[in-house]
């Protein structure tokens, strides 16, 4: 492949990333928008962000899988069209029903895109160091749009109309597409391996998919519904139950299926398990941390729903830059170190935040977004360790679980720091909004400590560089 085609890819993939991540958080703050014009109940308002979230979640392992069997370069360009005409649907809805249902066609599409998107880099670039300059921009951009979701959702809620948060996508979708087959060859990425279409499907191992799928479902429903029905209703500890009896299940069948989508045996290499636990921490704390401080600054600070998305801004702008160059860093001093130094600088960037409260200006927090941002873009190398740590046909599953791992960890850092922020507000006294406080701050700390620990776990899991031990290579060609 021509190197200046390669180098379009890496745009095109960009974008369809900054596309499904900027939709994981850009409804947000459009949200009342939303409610007036459709008159949409609670409920409804509610389900338009968790439609999105469920289904993108709850098929991210079959994503993956379609891209190691069906074709990475398919699975991308199917995911984009998708995503980009549910998004048109979405920006044109008139009913609760129609937006919800293109919320979840969302979902579709990016439980395609984002696992492909990351399996295409490794294929576009087989040269570890341009890989890794490669996926730094990737990461970058990724993190951009976490920051650049609110603000333009305020932006565009408030002076154009709600609509166009989705209508947006689509010349982003249109651009895409066109870069994508202009700079990837057709039948690049195809499943080399197969003698045909009906026999890639028999491999998609679609027993492994259902057990799989049911479980992310069951798993996302219980995290977001958690807090509204009641962690101990019988619906939130029964959807938990359907998730550990479905996670059984995927096991049992994979552990019997010579050709299984997830072979019991990555788990061996230290790499690849280290890698998800790591970048789950690393979601654990951005997720939790933007959704509260967003909170923080309107409700506390009294910044407007565009101001507090743009206080953001600086804090993705340094994580962007912190991901370009992170793959260097990694080369130098080895992916353990620079791994444990982010997620350090995170949890210390993450403490210094908790002691404001009342009376703080953004000037006193700058500093510490800053040196969040920091932190947050040198975990960006995880992508590729991950990725690497399995053989180039798996690329596509690697993705998958990488994207689990980030948004099972991602809701977690929400509902566990939710639980604890109300249940902290609860036992104090005085006024809503001491309280409220009480129990931001104390979360933050409780963040802080748990992103920390990820530092002995990094430096444990992840030594030795990139390459895994000889016995997981040994394991890993026998897959």
């Amino acid at each position: 492949m021509e190197k200046n085609r390669r180098w379009w890819a890496l745009v095109a993939v960009a974008l369809g990333t900054f596309m499904t991540y900027l939709d994981n958080n850009v409804v947000n703050v459009a949200l009342p928008s939303i409610q007036r014009d459709l008159g949409l109940s609670i409920a409804g308002l509610e389900w338009i962000t968790s439609a999105y979230i469920l289904v993108f979640a709850g098929l991210l392992l079959a994503g993956g899988r379609i891209a190691d069997v069906l074709g990475t370069r398919l699975a991308f360009l199917s995911g984009l069209v998708i995503f980009t005409a549910a998004s048109v649907a979405a920006g044109l809805a008139d009913t609760q029903a129609l937006l919800i249902g293109a919320r979840a066609l969302q979902g579709v599409g990016a439980a395609l895109l984002a696992p492909a998107s990351l399996a295409l880099l490794q294929e576009l670039f087989p040269d570890p160091k341009e890989r890794g300059t490669a996926i730094g921009v990737w990461g970058g951009v990724g993190a951009l749009a976490l920051a650049v979701g609110p603000f333009t959702g305020g932006v565009l809620s408030e002076h154009v109309s709600w609509g166009w948060i989705f209508l947006i996508n689509l010349p982003i979708g249109v651009a895409t597409l066109a870069l994508t087959l202009f700079s990837v060859p057709a039948g690049h990425g195809a499943a080399k391996r197969t003698a045909g279409l009906t026999r890639a499907l028999r491999r998609l191992d679609p027993a492994g998919l259902a057990a799989s799928s049911v479980s992310l479902f069951a798993l996302t429903y219980a995290l977001i519904e958690g807090d509204a029905e009641g962690w101990t209703s019988p619906l939130i500890l029964g959807s938990f139950g359907v998730a550990a009896a479905a996670a059984v299940a995927f096991v049992i069948v994979q552990s019997r299926n010579a050709d299984s989508m997830v072979d019991l045996a990555f788990f061996r290499s230290r790499m690849f398990t280290g890698g998800l636990l790591a970048m789950g921490l690393w979601a654990f704390g951005v997720f939790g941390i933007y959704f509260y401080m967003a909170i923080y600054l309107q409700n506390v600070l009294g910044f407007s729903p565009t101001g507090a998305g743009a206080a953001f801004i600086p804090m993705a702008i340094i994580t962007a830059v912190g991901a370009v160059l992170a793959p260097r860093l990694e080369m130098r001093f080895g992916v353990a170190r620079v791994t444990a130094f982010g997620l350090a600088v995170m949890a210390a960037a993450i403490g210094g935040i908790a002691q404001y409260g009342e009376g703080t200006t953004y000037l006193d927090l700058l500093p510490w977004f800053a040196l969040y941002g920091v932190g947050g873009g040198l975990l960006i190398p995880l992508n590729t360790v991950v990725v690497d740590a399995l053989p180039p046909e798996r690329a596509g599953i690697a993705s998958g679980m990488l994207n689990v791992s980030r948004e099972v960890f991602g809701l977690l850092g929400v509902t566990v720091l939710g639980a604890i922020l109300t249940n902290r507000a609860n036992a104090a006294s005085g006024s809503e909004m001491h309280r409220f406080l009480e129990g931001y701050q104390f979360s933050l700390v409780v963040a802080a400590v748990l992103v920390a620990v990820g530092v002995p776990v990094s430096l444990w899991m992840l030594r030795r560089g990139r390459r895994p031990e000889p016995t997981e290579e040994r394991v890993l060609e026998a897959v």
